[in-house]
């Protein structure tokens, strides 16, 4: 056996002494070496070196030339062709660096350890200088991650790096996953719960369009006998539909108007004739004979009464006239006296 001294030595073995050395050390990943240069240095006894840069493996390099890892990657202090660097986060070449594992990074160069990714943000490669943010219908909650989880059926995110999903809200539903948004229920149906994966039917007596949230109850005089529909129908004629809101037990079929009654299309509820006073003929309300009778003396009385009025005013009137002439029927003329004779006395013919 014998010990290879590299001090005098053709530089091309000595670059094969070093090598060997540098790899019988530790193993250099990713760096980029001569594998010829490699198996042939392999089979050569080396002597361990102390790592220090006064070592003469060290000298060896020319240190000079050391440069900062590149972002995405981080300072590997384990083998010579960092260490013997003078400052840490600079190696021999960019490819004795090590890269950043997945879901991790650096965006900066000649840094000695590399970032996790934040939660909502990922990276599924090495050596990576930045993070991507979780698309729309993804999210992640852990700092490190190297993927996003999509978003379970019933949820969604609608926004770049979510850290969770969201439940879809009521009159909404997502069926599938990785959801960025929920639709509407169509018209017809609706969601009564949130986080609904499917959209149920509307009851008879209830209907919603497109644009509506829930299911709504069908309005006075209309009605709806079917599953899942957009509208209700007007209530048929000689039928009348109550509203269901009011209602102690709902019918959602219309109600045949009874005999007695008048029910138009769109009826809320039958329309009587007024009880003794009316009767319903045909398609309206006509006077009762006992109304017509009452109609007859009540205009005779009221006749009656026109005429007595009139007559007490006439009395009144007379009885207001003779009042006032009888004053002027039995008024005394008064005495009088015309040169000392008086007025009532016979006139005496003189005999002038």
């Amino acid at each position: 056996m014998w010990r290879m001294d590299c001090r005098g030595a053709l530089p091309a073995i000595c670059t094969a002494c070093f090598i060997g050395l540098v790899v019988s050390q530790t193993t250099l990943t990713p760096a980029v070496m001569n594998t010829t240069i490699i198996e042939n240095a392999s089979s050569l006894t080396m002597t361990p070196v102390i790592l220090s840069s006064t070592t003469p493996g060290c000298f060896t390099y020319n240190t000079s030339t050391c440069e900062p890892c590149p972002p995405g990657s981080q300072y590997d202090n384990n083998t010579l062709l960092c260490a013997c660097c003078s400052d840490p986060g600079l190696c021999l070449f960019p490819g004795a660096c090590l890269p950043c594992t997945r879901g991790f990074y650096q965006p900066l160069a000649g840094q000695q350890q590399c970032l996790p990714c934040k939660q909502g943000f990922y990276t599924n490669f090495t050596g990576s200088p930045l993070c991507h943010p979780c698309p729309p219908g993804s999210f992640n909650n852990i700092t490190g991650k190297d993927s996003c989880t999509s978003c379970s059926p019933g949820s969604f995110s609608s926004q770049q790096s979510s850290t969770s999903c969201a439940p879809c809200a009521q009159g909404s539903f997502c069926s599938s996953i990785g959801c960025s948004q929920c639709q509407m229920c169509p018209g017809g149906t609706e969601a009564l719960q949130t986080a609904a994966t499917v959209c149920s039917p509307c009851r008879p007596g209830m209907h919603k369009a497109p644009h509506q949230a829930m299911c709504q109850i069908c309005g006075s005089g209309y009605f709806q006998i079917h599953y899942g529909q957009e509208s209700c129908d007007v209530c048929p004629e000689d039928h009348y539909c109550p509203s269901m809101l009011f209602s102690q037990s709902p019918d959602v079929n219309p109600i045949l108007c009874p005999n007695d009654a008048f029910c138009p299309e769109g009826s809320l509820s039958p329309g009587y004739c007024m009880e003794t006073f009316f009767r319903k003929e045909g398609e309206t309300c006509e006077l009762a004979p006992v109304t017509i009778s009452l109609l007859v003396i009540g205009g005779g009385v009221a006749l009656l009464f026109i005429i007595l009025m009139v007559l007490r005013r006439r009395r009144d009137t007379d009885g207001e006239l003779s009042v006032a002439r009888a004053p002027l029927l039995r008024k005394e003329r008064p005495q009088g006296r015309f040169y000392g004779i008086p007025c009532d006395a016979e006139p005496v013919y003189a005999g002038w």
